[in-house]
């Protein structure tokens, strides 16, 4: 699940062959923000993207539109449908869907959209009933939000196994199991050192142990969104994913310094136990991280640190999970 930034969609037009059939980004549009140029400049090289107006407010946003618009610049528009969507925007969706491969996908956050097994029932028959698809066309993806602390990870585990054992009593095209943890603002961790942050959400997912769910994250970005203007610039930053953590590589522009603490940044990490034995090989975002540790100059910018940390991102859990 990514944002419709430019960051993001540069790591999508650069994703290796094997990560392009393994892959679904779900764009999470934004009010006042349309993807389309970003689309056309940037060519994403998954098939298919499935879009999510969850916030953007009614009656604004136009799925069959997009669908369309998307279908000509060669992409399948896989629409998401939410709980608290309207009759009239499920339809829409449904519409959508039944454009090209009559497929959607249905986000449920449990701890939010339903309490109970009877109340999701309720629920999914209402979404599906108003966007006229059955369970079979629809992708279920049990978004379970924000793991926050190890405590809390235990917490969500156990809804994620009560979650699935009612998911299986309908025949899914597909079922997900999807959580964040990355913090919403790193701005108080130190600087001019990696610093670990726990991925809870990965941890998660490997503990389930559930043989034919699928994976889903919210990359290298926070399930919890943070609105207004940004007062200060960002400092040069890469959230650089692991096992088990992200590190996070800030550094600071003290003494007059520029941007060119990218290179430091860089270099410091490819020199680290973290950087992969394939090098600048492991995914085109590590190419340029390489890039930049040899030299001072292209430093990039936040967009260019969050395209090259989701690229690694997403070549290090395409790696790390199962074969379908």
């Amino acid at each position: 699940m990514l944002r419709p930034r430019r960051g993001e969609l540069t790591a999508l037009a650069h994703l290796s062959a094997e990560e392009i059939g393994r892959v679904t980004p779900i764009i999470e549009l934004e009010p006042a923000a349309s993807i389309l140029p970003l689309v056309r400049e940037l060519r994403p090289r998954t098939p298919e993207i499935a879009v999510d107006f969850g916030h953007i407010p009614e009656p604004a946003g136009d799925p069959e539109g997009l669908a369309e618009r998307l279908a000509g610049l060669g992409f399948t528009m896989i629409p998401v449908l939410r709980p608290y969507e309207s009759g009239s925007r499920l339809l829409a969706h449904g519409h959508a869907a039944r454009m090209h491969q009559r497929r959607a996908l249905l986000r449920l956050r449990p701890h939010a959209d339903a309490g109970n097994p009877a109340e999701a029932d309720t629920v999914i028959d209402r979404m599906l009933r108003a966007a006229k698809l059955d369970s079979d066309d629809v992708d279920l993806l049990i978004d379970l939000a924000e793991t926050a602390c190890r405590a809390h990870a235990t917490e969500v585990l156990e809804r994620a196994r009560r979650v699935l054992r009612w998911a299986r009593a309908a025949p899914w095209r597909s079922v997900s199991i999807a959580s964040g943890a990355m913090p919403p603002n790193l701005d108080d961790l130190p600087t001019d050192r990696p610093v670990p942050v726990d991925r809870l959400d990965a941890r998660v997912w490997a503990r389930l142990g559930a043989p034919g769910v699928g994976y889903a994250d919210y990359g290298v970005t926070s399930p919890v969104r943070r609105y207004g203007v940004q007062n200060h610039r960002q400092l040069p930053t890469l959230r650089y994913t692991t096992d088990d953590e992200w590190w996070i590589y800030r550094w600071a522009r003290r003494g007059g310094r520029s941007d060119d603490r990218c290179h430091d940044l860089c270099r410091a990490l490819v020199t680290s136990p973290r950087w992969p034995a394939a090098g600048a090989r492991f995914s085109w975002g590590d190419a340029e991280i390489a890039k930049r540790a040899r030299t001072a100059r292209g430093a990039g910018s936040s967009a260019s640190w969050i395209a090259w940390s989701t690229s690694h991102h997403i070549a290090h859990v395409v790696r790390s999970l199962p074969e379908p």
